[in-house]
């Protein structure tokens, strides 16, 4: 029989490793995950500006952290975190382009120049 998904047994799992061990990267990585999943998406912020902190040069966790800032409509700060995820290393495009959670940021002339940017000259 197939494991059905439960995301809020999950969480709950997750939360009690994470309180035995709060710097836990990859639990603090999968919590931001399923926060914004479930549409807790001040606490999926906090999960992904806490493994910026502990992790300053994972470009994926900077990814994260401009998508969770771009649903909570804070455009300036998503595009700057969107930014330094590039300058880390993040370079997919394709992905960045059609990310639902980027939606907010997708008309911002800025937003559309680092895609350009990125973008393979073919």
């Amino acid at each position: 029989m197939a494991r059905k998904e439960d995301p809020a047994f999950e969480i709950t799992f997750y939360e009690s490793v994470l309180r035995r061990d709060p710097r836990y990267t990859d639990v603090i990585e999968i919590l931001g995950g399923l926060y914004t999943k479930t549409g807790r998406i001040a606490d999926g912020l906090k999960m992904d500006r806490k493994l910026v902190k502990l992790e300053p040069a994972n470009a994926t966790a900077h990814y994260n952290l401009a998508c969770s800032l771009a649903l909570c409509r804070r455009k300036s700060d998503a595009l700057r975190t969107l930014e330094r995820a590039i300058a880390l290393g993040y370079d997919d495009f394709a992905w960045m382009a059609k990310d639902p959670d980027l939606e907010t940021l997708k008309q911002n002339r800025e937003f559309q120049a680092l895609i350009a940017k990125l973008k393979p000259q073919s």
